[in-house]
């Protein structure tokens, strides 16, 4: 009685496993499983310019693990605040942070030209490089690292940049790891990107 009871159990349970498995090779066949199988790249090629007037790459980020984050100088709280943690963290590092790069990039190249991020940027850690460029430099790099960004027009003439505020974690090889938690003490945010060094 058992084996005539168990046998329609093991029928359906294969029916509906080759369902499941016809349904997994539907969706990757069509593309619908593009996202699953490989997450999204994250980073790529770029060329911009630092505070200095130094050309930044993709390349100078190897060897050494870089946090990047986007944003603008007239952010009102979002960017400086973030700018001031990133700058805790840094001076948390010691002499580590010699080790790492921190990239500021702007979403708004029409008003952070090179001379504006380098007054900006004298407000925080001087191991911070702020990146800017023409308009088509900054939107392939904001395309590459998926950053959304939308300038939002004010009641007085002037406008504010809706963005992305998220800082990416990318690895000695230039890869993109995680978003980075800036959000807890220096010390221990500082000891997390000392794991990658």
């Amino acid at each position: 009685m058992k084996d005539q009871t168990a046998r329609p159990l093991v029928v359906i349970g294969a029916f509906a496993a080759s369902l499941v498995v016809g349904a997994v090779l539907m969706l990757w066949v069509m593309g619908g499983l593009r996202h699953v199988t490989a997450p999204a790249a994250i980073g790529g090629p770029f060329q911009l310019t630092d505070q200095t007037g130094q050309t930044i790459t993709e390349k100078s980020m190897l060897g050494r693990p870089t946090l990047v984050f986007f944003g603008f100088t007239h952010c009102p709280d979002v960017c400086p605040t973030t700018l001031f943690q990133m700058s805790e963290v840094l001076k948390a590092m010691g002499k580590d942070a010699d080790r790492v790069n921190a990239y500021y990039i702007s979403v708004d190249p029409e008003r952070d030209t090179q001379a504006v991020m380098k007054e900006y940027l004298s407000s925080f850690d001087p191991r911070l490089k702020g990146l800017t460029g023409s308009p088509q430099q900054v939107a392939k790099v904001m395309s590459e690292y998926r950053v959304y960004s939308k300038k939002v027009p004010l009641k007085d003439g002037d406008y504010t940049m809706d963005h992305t505020a998220l800082i990416y974690l990318m690895d000695r090889d230039g890869k993109f790891v995680a978003p980075f938690n800036i959000n807890q003490k220096p010390e221990q945010a500082a000891a997390d990107l000392k794991r990658y060094l």
